[in-house]
């Protein structure tokens, strides 16, 4: 038993993710007030991961779905089999007027001292309809699978997304798959059907099934209701805030044995120092820190989780692990869009401590 989880040698599947696929509109670094045209990414926080997987890191990888028989499906079902991610869809059909859509995110990017902003329109979203019984969980666990993941923005969606999470994590229990959950707490999704005290009561049911958690200590307190620490960081890259909250994971969930997240230190939208951590079976793993030049923030988080779970789902070091994830999430502030384009080569490059000197 590795790293305190109980990891299959093998599978059909490396990682399935379940969650709700968007298309973000994103007119670089022209405020949408403004804007006269934009690009077209494809993301979600939990396909994001299973994206990354498969593209940069060669790992076999699937996504648990809502798709619409529309142009906006077929564009974002482009997108996955591009990525080369196996959909299970749960389908449904356009009215030709009000849905059900798949959601729209806005983003422009900011630049210096203007910070991106980011909102939504998830009006009748073909994902929030999902719910337990939609999915056979047999058969797509049928050939063996390795890794389960959701997250909370799937679970903010609507009354029946975390209890779908919960079924899909108490299937892959039962097809030996170790799970994982990313915290990811939005106040502006969870306040449009209850608000914090709801979405604890349906986070907290979540994290009983999980043995991998991403978050910070803002998720950690605002989702799972967990006490700050006496510590106080002295910046946002001091890790003792963070690791002075695991007893108190430990306490409430003591299946949980691994618990991760970035660290960033946003001097302006263009310039962040970067580092990652990990508490791993009760020892502690952090990255090197880098500076930023920050193309496109969005995704950073999920290109950490993503490089993290590639380490520990090919046998590395608990340290290699986290620089991986570090190394990656890294890399992906380089690239437009919300998934990777890194290759793995360059992933190892810059976690032994690469730099951007040209490559002859």
């Amino acid at each position: 038993m590795r790293y305190g989880l109980n990891l299959k040698p093998e599978g059909a599947l490396d990682l399935v993710a379940l969650g709700a696929l968007v298309h973000r509109l994103d007119p670089g670094i022209v405020p949408f007030r403004k804007a006269t045209h934009c690009d077209i990414h494809v993301s979600g926080g939990e396909f994001n991961v299973a994206a990354n997987l498969a593209d940069c890191f060669g790992l076999r990888t699937g996504i648990v779905t809502a798709m619409v028989d529309y142009p906006i499906g077929d564009l974002i079902a482009e997108r996955v089999r591009a990525m080369g991610v196996k959909p299970f869809y749960k389908r449904f059909e356009h009215n030709g007027v009000n849905g059900p859509n798949m959601a729209t995110v806005y983003s422009d990017r900011g630049y210096g001292v203007r910070a991106p902003v980011v909102f939504y329109n998830r009006s009748n979203e073909a994902a929030a309809r999902l719910k337990p019984g939609d999915f056979d969980w047999d058969a797509i666990f049928a050939g063996g699978v390795r890794w389960f993941h959701s997250g909370g923005i799937f679970a903010a969606l609507s009354e029946t997304t975390g209890e779908l999470i919960i079924e899909g994590m108490q299937a892959a229990k039962a097809a030996g798959a170790v799970t994982s959950f990313d915290l990811n707490y939005r106040a502006k999704l969870w306040n449009i059907w209850g608000g914090q005290a709801i979405a604890q009561s349906v986070l907290k049911r979540i994290v009983a099934h999980v043995d991998v958690l991403v978050g910070n200590e803002e998720d950690l307190q605002l989702g799972l209701g967990l006490r700050g620490p006496d510590v106080h960081a002295k910046s946002k890259l001091d890790p003792s805030a963070f690791f002075g909250m695991m007893e108190g994971v430990k306490t409430m969930y003591p299946q949980v044995k691994i618990v991760a997240t970035t660290l960033r230190e946003v001097h302006s939208t263009n310039r962040h120092s970067w580092a990652a951590v990990a508490w791993i079976n009760g020892q502690t793993y952090i990255s090197p820190t880098c500076e930023l030049d920050v193309y496109d923030r969005v995704g950073g988080g999920d290109g950490y989780a993503a490089g993290f779970f590639y380490g520990l789902l090919t046998g590395e070091s608990e340290q290699e692990a986290v620089n991986l994830g570090w190394a990656h999430g890294a890399l992906l502030t380089t690239f437009p869009g919300d998934t990777t384009m890194a290759t793995l080569e360059q992933v190892r490059a810059f976690a032994k401590g690469g730099s951007a000197r040209i490559q002859r």
